[in-house]
């Protein structure tokens, strides 16, 4: 076959030398790539119509002059030109078009060479992402990424992540930055069936292994382009494309297990419960009474008149010295986790594929929480004609998450509930069963060991997305391209609380079903045209963009189970509800930019997008965001050719962009409906509404130089920026006459302003020995400038518990009663009466609040260093961030000194150090079984921390073997690695025992905590 094909060639290159000038002379040549030579190429002369393609070996031949530019093309290949000179003979070695990444800027509606990008951009390669053993791909980003902040929100596997882009921009609208995958803008909510439970992020769908690159946009001339929904940064995403020549197979798989990152804080053994047990009633009774601390426990157990004995007191008589030891029996140690995934690519000269499938399953490190995950990708692009050419990029994943109850109130969370059960009582009966009389005798607590494996908590969802592409050059300067995106998500939720014990025991059981369905599409249409005269270059592009999102949610919930064990609401008999909801919502956008450049010296570009969303009235429904961005390449001036900078490019930009993610229906006056109003049906007015109700806005000025030193021996950027959001959505308040208390109104504003700078030295470059070191800084400062203000003039401050948003701070600023210590002389707690120094008082009530700090980093960044020698390489990168607070918002139980923890729930091994006798110098307030007790746990900064810390994110060494040793396996590579992913934490803060890393409101909670873990994976390529 491959003979009858080379005569065919021969034949047709015989027949068009007929057609050659005389004075032409035949250029020959052979086209390959790093795996061999490339058949089917294109090669045509520049400006002409004479063209060829390369034969089943790579070989060419084609008539031309000296002089003449030949460009050589091929599906999955950078374009090629060579010019014809003195030799007949014209070698060219392709480059596939995945190997510049570096160089071209993915920016989701277009792309750009490095040099023409004029905003604040941070691109990572696939390969930089991949390995690392995270559910979510957007946990891949932290500490590569100047400016950009990550925070989880649990620990769950597939939970949603907080992401913030160079700070916080609203303080009621979403902050969160969009996502936009192969171009289509598509959907980040949280798909969990409920808010009690762990979350479940749209992006835990996608698989590492299926990403080529993360755009990450920050400034305006960047983020621009998506108008209303790029105010809070945009990440974009670029799915694997097929590559041509022979199909080529990638396997990679992986297995470890993993742990708490942080241990936590520890709770009290039985021994050290009852120790702290006896001081508090020597300490609250022992004076009026007339006993020693010696005789506590005989006073207690009713051996001396006194206090009567109640359940709670009960308990301690109960005890039989054996450890309950829930801290390690609620923990899932070691929880393993496992992937596997397999690729094929390949394709000729007019059609690429790419196909993929996935398996990803992860234990929590709590009992009873598990993710599992199933993608399969099929991807292809198709030559119609010369001009004509179709893509499509289709993923579907189906994934399960068996989670846990996650709120603050529910016992059954495993996490809260190994600080809150009494180690007094044991898990377990004598003869090995699950003990739930005991426990609930003298706790008053479910066993949640029985709770888990007899209640159920499950979140799935199958996700599909599809995009589609069609693009036909019009002519050398006219470009049509249309696109068109699903992204399809179906939900289902179903929770079951068994009827014996735990949170479902006193309605005989209960459960409940929640379906729902997300339909966002989105349809492209744009014209390119790009004209170069000389040393002039023009590019522009005329879009419009339809994207339409719906949304179905249907649920039930019923009590009264017919038989434990029938888990669906089918099998409740009262108590019966449906509830459903229907949203939808409309965006319409016409988009154009600008793209200018001589001699690829000076570069500006310009950016309009008119935008029109349902989510606001119809006065008010459109908005025009813009930008102008410029780029002095100063490297390619001729007095910097002997310079020591191969790269130095000065850049700046100016722009608007805006957020619109807020509650649907809020400039609608709406009424609400209600069956049992006296006994009536009966509708009444819910929200007053706003007519005038119109998107955050921002406006950012923004200026960097990128530059490189020595052949980019030291390259990097360093940049500053100015980001003003304004017309903030705010609650004003209303006259009681309008039967409302407030309305929804845009006055607010927010300044963000800092500096971000990207550092990589290559140390050693040699053939054998590689050594780089990449580092980035961002420094946020936060404030906020402008809120609503009252009939009186003064401004409406946001104040929430123990936080407050108002002018001059930074947004949820910390807002509470300063800690000053413990009174030496009587072991009462003290705070300080007017919140910042001075005078101190014990009681609580008599302490002013005050600012205590910041929510919010200041600070963060990251290091990391490559080094390969020959086959082995070592990776190893580090996470930092800090100029925060972050408060234990559950101290107040564990580390309550009064009966709150001692009596009824459990507490801390910090306790230990309680004040005891007159002259103690501790921070622990004494052990008392009144208020004052309570109260010292309180509110307040005892509990409020400096959340600066460092974390090793992830230590990595491998080895890729030689590609002689790998093809007498039948190989194209093979490559082993073990990793490890944030083994050591370290915090400036030694009283913060939780994990540093907490939610991006500063509090510590009791969800499931991040992980560490550590992994083998095994890659090999056939």
């Amino acid at each position: 076959m491959r003979l009858k094909f080379k005569w065919i060639y021969a034949l047709l290159m015989a027949l068009s030398l007929q057609f050659a000038f005389a004075q032409e002379r035949t250029v020959t040549g052979v086209v390959s790539d790093a795996i061999g030579s490339i058949p089917g190429v294109n090669i045509v002369i520049k400006g002409t119509n004479k063209s060829v393609q390369s034969d089943l070996d790579g070989k060419y031949a084609i008539k031309a002059n000296a002089g003449d530019v030949l460009v050589f093309s091929f599906v999955g290949m950078q374009d090629f030109s060579s010019v014809v000179g003195a030799s007949s003979v014209v070698n060219v070695k392709m480059k596939e078009e995945g190997k510049v990444l570096e160089e071209v800027v993915i920016m989701g509606y277009v792309s750009k060479g490095k040099n023409q990008v004029t905003g604040s951009v941070k691109q990572l390669s696939g390969e930089s992402l991949r390995g690392v053993p995270v559910v979510s791909v957007d946990q891949a980003l932290q500490g590569k990424v100047a400016g950009l902040q990550i925070s989880q929100s649990s620990g769950t596997p597939g939970s949603v992540q907080d992401i913030r882009i160079r700070g916080v921009g609203s303080v009621s609208a979403s902050n969160q930055p969009l996502y936009v995958i192969d171009g289509v803008p598509v959907i980040n909510s949280n798909f969990s069936g409920s808010d009690n439970v762990s979350t479940l992020s749209p992006l835990a769908s996608i698989s590492s292994n299926d990403i080529e690159s993360m755009t990450v946009l920050k400034d305006a001339s960047a983020t621009s382009a998506y108008g209303a929904r790029g105010s809070n940064g945009v990440i974009i995403i670029t799915t694997k494309k097929g590559k041509s020549g022979k199909t080529a197979f990638n396997v990679n798989t992986s297995v470890g297990f993993q742990n708490n990152a942080v241990k936590g804080q520890t709770p009290l053994t039985g021994a050290e419960r009852k120790e702290l047990y006896l001081d508090a009633v020597y300490n609250t009774y022992g004076a009026s009474k007339g006993f020693t601390r010696n005789g506590a426990e005989g006073f207690l157990l009713g051996t001396s008149e006194g206090l009567s004995i109640d359940d709670n007191f009960a308990g301690l008589q109960y005890w039989n010295g054996k450890e309950g030891n829930w801290a390690e029996i609620l923990k899932n140690k070691d929880a393993v986790l496992r992937t596997f995934d397999i690729s094929a690519s390949g394709g000729d000269e007019k059609s690429t594929f790419n196909l993929s499938l996935g398996y990803n399953k992860t234990d929590a490190t709590v009992i009873g929480s598990d993710f599992k995950r199933l993608t399969a990708k099929i991807g292809m692009t198709r030559k119609l004609t010369e001009d004509v050419k179709f893509s499509t990029n289709n993923s579907f994943s189906d994934s399960k998450q068996s989670g846990v109850l996650e709120g603050g109130g529910f016992f059954a969370n495993p996490h809260l509930a190994r600080y809150f059960m009494n180690p007094w009582v044991n898990p377990y009966n004598e003869d090995g069963s699950l003990n739930i009389e005991d426990i609930k005798s003298y706790t008053g607590l479910p066993n949640t060991l029985y709770v888990v494996e007899n209640n159920l908590i499950e979140n799935n969802l199958a996700r599909i997305l599809s995009n589609n592409t069609l693009e036909w050059r019009i002519s050398d300067r006219f470009k049509y391209k249309s696109v068109f995106g699903i992204d399809y998500n179906l939900a289902t939720y179903h929770q079951y609380d068994n009827p014996i014990h735990g949170d479902g025991a006193d309605v005989n059981g209960d459960a409940s079903q929640q379906v729902s369905r997300n339909l966002n599409l989105v349809a492209q249409n744009s014209i390119n045209y790009n004209y170069r005269y000389k040393d002039h270059s023009f590019d522009a592009t005329a879009l419009f963009e339809y994207q339409k999102n719906t949304y179905n949610e249907l649920g039930a919930y019923g009590e009264n189970i017919a038989s434990g064990g029938l888990t669906y609401v089918d099998n409740v008999v009262s108590n019966i509800s449906v509830n459903g909801n229907y949203q939808d919502w409309l965006n319409v956008s016409y988009l154009g930019l600008l793209n200018y450049n001589y001699k690829s010296k000076y570069v500006v570009d310009f950016t309009y997008r008119k935008e029109g969303s349902s989510r606001f009235a119809p006065t008010r429904r459109f908005g025009d965001f813009w930008s102008v961005g410029s780029a002095w390449n100063a490297h390619k001036e001729e007095f910097m050719q002997n310079s020591i900078f191969n790269e130095l490019k000065v850049r700046g930009s100016v722009g608007t962009s805006g957020n619109n993610e807020i509650d649907l229906n809020q400039y609608q006056a709406l009424l609400a409906y209600d069956t049992n109003y006296a006994g009536n049906p009966t509708i009444y007015p819910s929200t007053y509404g706003n007519l005038d109700l119109q998107w955050e806005k921002n406006r950012m000025i923004d200026l960097g130089v990128d530059f490189g030193i020595l052949n980019n021996r030291i390259s990097g950027s360093i940049g500053v920026y100015n980001k003003r959001t304004f017309d903030l959505l705010q609650d004003v308040p209303l006259s009681r006459t309008t039967g409302f208390n407030s309305l929804s109104a845009n006055v607010g504003e927010i300044v963000n302003k800092g500096i971000e700078v990207d550092l990589t030295f290559a140390a050693f470059q040699t053939k054998n020995f590689n050594w780089t070191i990449s580092a980035n800084y961002a420094l946020n400062h936060n404030e906020v400038t402008k809120l609503a203000k009252d009939a009186s003039g003064t401004d409406i401050n946001i104040a929430t518990g123990t936080k407050i948003t108002k002018v001059g701070e930074a947004v949820g600023t910390w807002n509470m009663r300063k800690w000053a210590g413990v009174n030496p002389d009587n072991g009462l707690p003290l705070w300080f009466v007017n919140g910042v120094d001075g005078a101190v008082t014990s009681v609580y009530n008599e302490a002013k609040v005050a600012i205590q700090g910041k929510s919010l980093p200041t600070y963060s960044g990251g290091v990391s260093t490559h080094l390969d020698y020959k086959g082995l390489f070592f990776d190893a990168s580090v996470y930092f961030a800090g100029g925060n607070k972050v408060f234990e918002d559950w101290a107040g139980y564990t580390q309550s000194t009064g009966q709150r923890t001692i009596v009824f729930y459990n507490g801390v091994n910090t306790l230990l150090d309680r004040w005891q006798n007159p002259g103690d110098i501790t921070d622990v307030p004494k052990m008392d079984l009144t208020s004052t007790g309570n109260n010292s746990a309180s509110s307040s900064t005892r509990f409020l921390y400096d959340g600066d810390y460092i974390r090793i994110k992830d230590l990595v060494i491998g080895y890729s073997f030689d590609k002689e040793l790998v093809e007498r396996m039948s190989l194209d590579g093979l490559t082993l690695s073990l990793r490890g992913s944030n083994l050591f934490t370290f915090v400036k803060d030694s009283r913060l025992k939780y994990d540093p890393e907490v939610r991006a409101d500063g509090f510590t909670r009791l969800t499931t905590p991040p992980v560490k873990s550590v992994t083998f994976a095994v890659n090999f390529k056939f």
